[in-house]
């Protein structure tokens, strides 16, 4: 029960500073299952929104964007060769296996697995325009 009410304090005062520095997203705001797996599993190195500088590029606007072609990343030339359209199925099989998709990339993620996740992940960045 403890553990419970840490997460649950946790994650109510990361979003309740989040709003108070009027740093929010459409998907912050309704909850989307997403969300919860974007800040578990992506946001140590990526940012949601569009001035977001992070180990990794932003992924605001990421759905629908060409890879490797973010202004102000150093994008490693595997990603910037790779040429791949971000389109929501190209996330979708990037995100489980990255290194199988894009072999030389520098995103060290080993991947993703569960298909609701997956699902839940790229329907949350489809929210970040």
């Amino acid at each position: 029960m403890a553990g419970i009410l840490t997460r649950m304090t946790t994650r109510t005062t990361i979003l309740g500073l989040m709003m108070a520095l009027g740093v929010t997203a459409p998907a912050v705001a309704a909850g989307l299952p997403g969300e919860a797996v974007f800040q578990t599993h992506c946001a140590l190195c990526h940012k949601a929104t569009a001035n977001g500088r992070g180990i990794g590029p932003s992924l605001f606007g990421v759905v629908g964007r060409t890879s490797g072609t973010l202004p102000g990343y150093a994008y490693s030339k595997a990603m910037q060769t790779a040429a791949l359209a971000w389109t929501p199925g190209q996330l979708r099989s990037y995100i489980a296996a990255p290194r199988t998709v894009v072999p030389g990339n520098k995103m060290t993620y080993a991947g993703k697995t569960s298909p609701q996740q997956l699902d839940d992940l790229v329907a949350y960045l489809e929210t970040l325009k």
